[in-house]
């Protein structure tokens, strides 16, 4: 099988982008080390190989959805598919981080498990491809997860918000 670099790039690019801008929009300052959090919570060195791990696998789902799209408008929604995602996956900083808003990310969360459940479920029927589907399951599996430790840390310090204490 030839490699299709246009493809790759594109999908090495959206995963690079992802990470990247994640991380660069990712604050951790006094407020969240301040913040009442779960005993079971990851340490904060893992964030980062996790989600690089998670953003390539994805990545090459990405690459697969590109390259083995049966017609235009497969490749179209492919192109949504990830688009999305992309637009969700970027938000849940700010809304966490930025304005200091658990809660706030806690609802954009149930949107971006479901853009990764459309990865695994949507992109394998339009490109005739399981594995590509297969490639996101850690990223369900993390999102799945930080959905919950996102809940938690809600629950632990709110309110939220000017008349919040956290």
């Amino acid at each position: 099988m030839e490699i299709d670099w246009t493809n790759a790039a594109i999908a090495a690019g959206w995963a690079i982008i992802l990470g990247g801008a994640g991380g660069a929009l990712t604050e951790i300052g006094p407020w969240y080390r301040n913040l009442r959090k779960p005993p079971w919570q990851p340490p904060d060195w893992l964030f980062g190989p996790a989600w690089t791990t998670i953003l390539g696998l994805s990545g090459w789902s990405f690459y697969l959805g590109l390259t083995h799209a049966p017609s235009a408008g497969a490749q179209t929604a492919v192109w949504a598919l990830f688009i999305v995602n992309f637009a969700l996956h970027l938000l849940w900083s700010p809304l966490f981080f930025k304005f200091k808003r658990p809660d706030w990310a806690l609802r954009e969360n149930a949107f971006l498990w479901l853009s990764v459940v459309s990865l695994m479920v949507v992109l394998p029927r339009l490109i005739g491809d399981s594995f590509a589907g297969w490639l996101n399951v850690p990223y369900f599996v993390w999102v799945s997860f930080a959905v919950v430790l996102n809940w938690k840390i809600d629950v632990l310090n709110r309110p939220f918000g000017k008349a919040g204490g956290a």
